[in-house]
């Protein structure tokens, strides 16, 4: 894959975000890709669900793995504006998800090198690609005006 289109898809992912933060949630977004398709889409909707699993990733891939019919998303690639949280991180690896690449760091809760890497723990029985910053200005933007919004109310 190319620089160009990580970014891209990066982009549809963004767009995800944009979803989250028109209804007033955190904007992180999330695509997943097989076959230059996207499978699954998600984007943040703790507050308006009220469960704190309601991550785009885990929206995203719930909808890939129905789509698929499988709980393995083998040959996909998952592409989230910010890095994912330690449960993100699980289900991804859960899933099978070969290749994940994030936007921006997450120096709370980022469980793909930051905090720490739960994608590549040798420990685990499936290791998982990570690229990271990809369109990374776009990504943290995103959520500094978010809060910056939101604490100025």
């Amino acid at each position: 894959m190319t620089d160009e289109q990580h970014e891209y898809w990066m982009n549809q992912a963004i767009l995800e975000a944009n979803k989250a933060e028109a209804i007033g949630e955190v904007p992180i977004g999330a695509i997943i890709v097989k076959n230059d398709e996207i499978i699954g889409r998600g984007y943040n909707l703790r507050e308006t669900t009220h469960d704190a699993t309601a991550h785009a990733e885990i929206i995203a891939i719930k909808q890939a793995s129905e789509i698929l019919g499988a709980w393995r998303l083998l040959d996909c690639r998952l592409y989230v504006t910010l890095e994912p949280c330690p449960m993100c991180a699980g289900a991804i690896v859960q899933s099978r998800i070969p290749t994940v690449i994030y936007g921006t760091t997450d120096p709370k809760a980022g469980c793909a090198g930051t905090l720490m890497n739960l994608l590549q723990e040798p420990r685990f029985n499936h290791r998982t690609e990570v690229i990271q910053g990809v369109l990374q200005p776009q990504c943290s933007a995103l959520l500094t005006n978010f809060f910056r919004k939101l604490r100025g109310k």
